[in-house]
């Protein structure tokens, strides 16, 4: 038999929630391992936020230089360097793994563990590198990973996910994306910008989690423009010799097929369970697997297991992922008392051109709703960015702010603002008493908040600057 380390609190999984956990739990005492496979960076640094961004910043330029015309600025022969922009995309991803890999050295000695990790009891874990882990608790923070159906798994190399999409040489001629998820649209009108001929599918009928449907038909127009939009069809993928066939159809008589170079499976992720077998871990899961849990301590049932970020299957976001690791590394120092948390108001975004964001809930007993049509709105339209639309929801009878649903321009800062004033309680009348400055897009949330305002009259502010103009 080999070596056997012990632990107060062992981390399996060495992503931004794993980090978290970890850190959390020694800063509270604890003495604790961190054990991953490969130590290679962050899902967000090396697939995820990070190059996907990148492609999205240079399928903005491309896109902006396109629609400079309005401006009374022409620019002819527009060439896009296929192999240069992924390159770039690849160079700079590289560098923010890199810079994720090296918080890695600033762990105490001995704590990093390079080895896949199982449980073969409660508080005890077998590696594959024939040592043996003895743990007073547990945090999983495993991670997600793409799902890729057979279907498409069978279109070989003619098929991508979010993982690989990126270490393709140069940009494909036709591109199909299934899933209009987060990945999907972010991408799906990112390579459209890079003048890659794109259609984008999917089963369902609304894009992007939206809750409101006027704020989902604006969306849907705007995507619309840049992409071949399929939505509520099933999708069939066949291998062909020179990329892949889909074949759909849809419920509205909508049916066809056509050929791409490349299919990009955006299809969801799901959390890597691979041979942890937490059967033997004593804790009960759902049917598909994932370990049923408390979200406000991330503690499984009364066991000494802890989950943390995509691995919990919550909200797979970064900043989620990195409170989850808080939550659950300082509880698990703290057994058998964990501290329930206060979690953040639920809170996503998709980097599409304008911005999607849901906040908080869509509706309530009594709640009333205020709109903002950005089509018209004056620093929107100088910039021609004129496009979008905002719902704001408030709970009656004092106009306290609970949900926004938007695409807009400017969203991932309008989405911020309401992001906080809805997890601090703020009311419509208060946002609208906070000095508003001329012109900003921002200036664009008064509309809502003024119709909000109307509908719950209690204490209706002094609107300071009602005099501007309609549309700024």
């Amino acid at each position: 038999m080999g070596e056997t380390l012990r632990c107060e609190v062992a981390v399996i999984g060495a992503g931004t929630a794993g980090l978290a956990a970890e850190r959390a739990a020694r800063a509270n005492g604890a003495s604790t391992l961190l054990i991953d496979p490969a130590f290679s960076g962050t899902t967000c640094a090396t697939v995820g936020c990070m190059p996907s961004k990148l492609l999205i910043a240079a399928a903005r330029r491309a896109h902006a230089v396109r629609t400079a015309g309005p401006f009374g600025i022409e620019v002819g022969g527009i060439a896009i360097d296929g192999p240069a922009v992924l390159q770039r995309v690849r160079d700079e991803r590289d560098r923010f793994a890199r810079l994720t890999r090296q918080s890695f050295e600033d762990l105490p000695p001995g704590i990093a563990i390079k080895a896949c990790a199982r449980f073969t009891a409660p508080g005890r874990l077998a590696l594959d590198d024939g040592r043996e882990v003895e743990a007073d608790r547990v945090v999983i923070a495993t991670g997600s990973s793409p799902v890729l159906p057979p279907a498409f798994a069978a279109l070989g190399e003619s098929v991508r996910t979010s993982d690989t999409i990126f270490e393709m040489d140069d940009l494909p001629r036709r591109l199909a994306v299934v899933g209009s998820g987060a990945i999907g649209l972010e991408l799906a009108q990112a390579f459209a910008h890079l003048g890659v001929e794109t259609t984008l599918f999917d089963r369902a009928e609304h894009m992007g989690g939206l809750r409101c449907a006027r704020v989902h038909e604006r969306l849907h127009a705007i995507i619309a423009k840049d992409l071949d939009l399929r939505l509520g069809v099933e999708v069939t993928p066949h291998a062909e010799d020179d990329g892949a066939r889909i074949e759909w159809s849809g419920g509205q008589g909508d049916v066809g097929e056509a050929h791409f170079d490349l299919v990009l499976a955006a299809l969801g992720r799901s959390p890597q369970l691979g041979d942890l077998d937490l059967d033997a871990a004593g804790i009960a899961y759902d049917e598909k697997g994932i370990p049923l849990h408390d979200r406000r301590t991330m503690r499984c049932g009364d066991s000494a297991v802890f989950l943390a970020g995509d691995f919990a299957a919550d909200l797979p976001l970064l900043h989620e992922a990195s409170h989850d690791g808080a939550i659950a590394g300082r509880n698990a120092a703290a057994f058998p008392a964990p501290v329930a948390a206060e979690r953040h108001v639920p809170f996503s975004m998709i980097f599409t051109e304008p911005t999607v964001a849901t906040i908080g809930a869509a509706q309530g007993e009594g709640a009333v709703t205020g709109t903002t049509d950005f089509d018209d709105q004056g620093r929107a339209r100088v910039e021609g960015r004129n496009a979008g639309l905002l719902t704001l929801h408030a709970a009656a009878p004092d106009g306290r702010l609970i949900g926004a649903d938007m695409v807009a321009p400017a969203g991932e800062h309008l989405a911020h603002m309401l992001a906080w004033a809805i997890q601090q309680g703020r009311t419509a009348s208060e946002l609208l008493s906070m000095p508003f400055y001329h012109p900003t897009i921002e200036e664009g949330l008064k509309n809502a908040l003024r119709t909000i305002c109307q509908a719950t009259p209690i204490d209706l502010p002094q609107d300071q600057d009602a005099g501007t103009p309609p549309g700024a």
